[in-house]
């Protein structure tokens, strides 16, 4: 059965919460990739950046939907996912534009439990991660290369 460790790649390429987003635009296009983990210090993962993360950046702040009755003003969303959005929008760092509860799988995670995750949740790149540190990833090309190689 193939899983994990068979497909990642070990070679990572990571930034840190306080990297600026002109630079991690920079990181992602060059090395064409979809998304790069986020590391601390100690090589622990704290979250993923992904294009669309950034591609978010372009979006329009939202009005929020609101209700007034009798001059009362009644707000219909939630002020804090309005308020994360806003952060998003307006991110300068990583730190402010990254998914900070990313899915992860370990070495042994099967393959085809990979694949549902791609799929199902339309992840285009998943860490591998061992006792919180990172220690692979697997993208999208990294399945079809064991699709090509068993064709």
């Amino acid at each position: 059965m193939i899983n994990a460790r068979d497909i990642m790649q070990t070679s990572i390429i990571s930034v840190t919460p306080d990297t600026d987003i002109a630079s991690a635009v920079k990181i992602l296009l060059n090395n064409h990739i979809n998304g790069v983990p986020v590391v601390n210090d100690r090589e622990e993962l704290v979250g993923i950046l992904c294009q669309s993360d950034l591609i978010f950046q372009q979006k329009e702040v939202p009005i929020p939907p609101i209700f007034t009755i009798l001059d009362s003003i009644f707000p219909l969303f939630s002020s804090k996912k309005m308020d994360d959005e806003i952060q998003k929008i307006a991110a300068a760092t990583v730190a402010q534009a990254m998914i900070k509860d990313v899915v992860t799988v370990t070495a042994d995670t099967p393959l085809s439990e990979i694949a549902s995750l791609m799929v199902e949740k339309h992840f285009h790149t998943i860490p591998v991660v061992e006792n919180k540190k990172l220690v692979g990833i697997i993208g999208k090309e990294d399945v079809l290369k064991t699709l090509a190689s068993d064709a």
